[in-house]
């Protein structure tokens, strides 16, 4: 089975997207695409010309929905719902493609982002049902350990400011020994300058 994980462009900037952790793990099995609606790519137009590709898309299956059968290659549409909404309206050729719906064997443990709908699941974790829906147990298994791990280590709390070991802690500085006797120690105020030698006077 290949994927071809169709992208928003914010999902690129963004360190909590899963579709990173597909790529890395599937290699040649999955690609990724710059959602473009003016210029789709060819390549994807002609090969859903050809048949055996299919829409992995939140809500129900098409009528005729024969599941994965006869399909090799699944497109996602990787970002948020309102922007996936938003690529699936906007991309006719997309309209064409048969729509496979999921049936999850659990909730989603994507916890990186707020507001998520309960009964969804990220694009990682639907590549993994992909792959055990078409049994492809070994490739599933390798990529829920890089999800889970992902998600664990994205989701850590930075750690506190006064534990960080990136700049040293100098000594404090008492800045106001070693001052000429003739310039006292600031005790607040504002500055004016002094029109005649150009200097600054406290007041």
């Amino acid at each position: 089975m290949k994927f071809t994980l169709l992208t928003h462009f914010k999902e690129f900037e963004k360190r909590s997207n899963t579709g990173r952790v597909v790529l890395d793990v599937l290699g040649e099995d999955a690609e990724q695409l710059r959602w473009d609606r003016m210029n789709p790519s060819a390549a994807l137009l002609e090969e859903i010309e050809r048949g055996g590709v299919a829409l992995i898309y939140p809500g129900a299956s098409d009528e005729n929905d024969q599941g994965l059968v006869g399909i090799s290659r699944c497109i996602l549409i990787d970002g948020t719902w309102h922007e996936a909404r938003k690529i699936h309206q906007r991309s006719p050729y997309l309209q064409q493609v048969r729509r496979v719906g999921l049936t999850p064997g659990g909730k989603s443990r994507y916890n990186l982002r707020k507001n998520q709908k309960e009964a969804c699941l990220c694009t990682a974790e639907c590549v993994i049902e992909v792959l055990r829906a078409t049994g492809d147990h070994a490739a599933a298994d390798r990529l829920e350990e890089r999800f889970l791990a992902f998600i664990k280590q994205s989701g850590a709390k930075p750690a506190k400011a006064q534990e960080s070991t990136s700049f040293p802690v100098l000594p404090l500085v008492d800045v106001t020994q070693n001052q000429p006797p003739s310039v006292p120690p600031y005790q607040g105020g504002s500055f004016e300058v002094s029109p005649d030698k150009g200097r600054f006077r406290g007041v």
